[in-house]
């Protein structure tokens, strides 16, 4: 049936482009710091956008660390 098609499962197939999803998670997280600066009162909003910023950050970090170890393909 699968002629000269390579059979492939979904998990080899790669998504798309990594890096444009790294800068996208690190503008993100700059635009998330840049929301700071603004007449809010409460500290509340900090600390979400703060949070919100650091853990995108540390998901790319670790995404990098992982894939230089060679634990992610």
């Amino acid at each position: 049936m699968a002629g000269t098609e390579p059979v492939t499962s979904p998990d080899q197939h790669k998504p798309g482009h990594r890096k444009l999803g790294r800068i996208g998670a690190v503008v993100s997280a700059l635009a998330l710091l840049s929301m700071l600066i603004g007449n809010h009162d409460g500290r509340v909003e900090n600390i979400w956008l703060i949070g919100l910023a650091v853990g995108l950050l540390a998901i790319v970090v670790g995404d990098i660390v992982l894939r230089r170890n060679g634990l992610r393909s």
